[in-house]
């Protein structure tokens, strides 16, 4: 099992997402027998290139055609493999949605799907390539698992977990080549339990995918404006860890969820249908993707201008913070 150290972390950083993702699967090939991964066309742009030809055997390339793709990795499964599919986030979810909810949610078989490209860092390919509906599809299916892994290092975590999970799982890949780091050293990962990277007693900063990062970042510039903010790094989005959530509600004046997805069915979505049920809690705040249809432009701009940098996320809650002191 590859490990996490500073040196490796630089590396997963420079190949980003997709190219962790291919670290990992190269990893997994040598020691699972029964791997097999399939794609879309999307082989040497999703880092599979060792993959494939290490391992010809155990990879298959369907083409242009990711309904196909998923009928060959649920048949694969059920012949005893532990099927990998991959393609970009927008096709592996939306374009192959019937076939992912009746052959492998409703079948429960052990499928990892991997979603490349999430969020907006398809840039100039245009909402045509944007997955930002991605999380809302695949939480919504009995039985899925959802994971957002914040960067390279979480990764190959995600990579390995999904792996020994018996059952469906949806792994989301946001940013680009140069991820921001955000782990450097070895530490617990587990679907469905958080991990806190930053303690804070006025607000809850609860972040997935690209926005870990950016939400420490936040929490810094919080820090200097007297808001003490916690960040909780939220990897996997179902099951989601309700514990964690209970815990923020008690100790905190406001709860954020920071996403590169849409508000509406995303992370914030999840924790304020969970909040709810709860007897009392503090108000929320949803930092995402607007409810409409934007242009496409370069992915640093895009993050920019909808709000999901460090900087902007600070002054949304400096903003918000200040209407609930009132």
């Amino acid at each position: 099992m590859l490990e996490i150290n500073a040196v490796n972390s630089r590396i997963w950083s420079k190949l980003g997402s997709r190219g962790s993702f291919g670290v990992a699967m190269h990893d997994l090939g040598k020691s699972v027998e029964e791997i097999i991964l399939v794609t879309a066309d999307l082989g040497v742009l999703t880092g599979l290139t060792r993959f494939m030809d290490s391992y010809p055997n155990k990879f298959i390339n369907t083409g242009i055609a990711e309904q196909n793709m998923i009928g060959i990795a649920a048949g694969m499964a059920k012949e005893g493999h532990n099927v990998f599919a991959t393609t970009y986030a927008t096709f592996i979810t939306m374009r192959s949605y019937e076939q992912v909810r009746l052959n492998l949610a409703y079948m429960n078989l052990n499928v990892t799907l991997v979603g490349s490209g999430s969020g907006l860092v398809m840039g100039l390919s245009g909402n045509s390539h944007y997955g930002i509906e991605d999380i809302a599809l695949m939480r919504s299916l009995p039985g899925m698992v959802v994971l957002s892994p914040a960067d390279g290092a979480e990764v190959i975590k995600s990579v390995y977990a999904a792996a020994a999970h018996p059952g469906p799982v949806y792994i989301r890949l946001t940013g680009g080549m140069n991820n921001p780091i955000v782990y450097t050293e070895e530490y617990d990962f587990q679907i469905g339990k958080s991990v806190k990277l930053k303690e804070g007693d006025d607000v809850t900063l609860f972040a997935t995918g690209t926005m870990v990062h950016e939400s420490l970042m936040a929490a810094q510039l919080l820090q200097e404006q007297g808001i003490e903010a916690a960040v909780v790094n939220m990897h996997t989005i179902k099951p989601l860890d309700r514990a964690a959530i209970e815990q923020a509600c008690l100790s905190s004046k406001l709860i954020v969820t920071v996403e590169e997805h849409g508000v509406i069915g995303g992370l914030g979505s999840a924790v304020a249908e969970y909040k709810s049920t709860l007897a009392s809690s503090p108000p929320q705040l949803l930092i995402g993707l607007p409810d409409y249809f934007g242009k496409m432009g370069e992915y640093a701009y895009l993050l920019e201008k909808y709000g999901l940098t460090g900087k902007k996320i600070a002054e949304t809650v400096i903003n918000k913070f200040k209407e609930i002191a009132k």
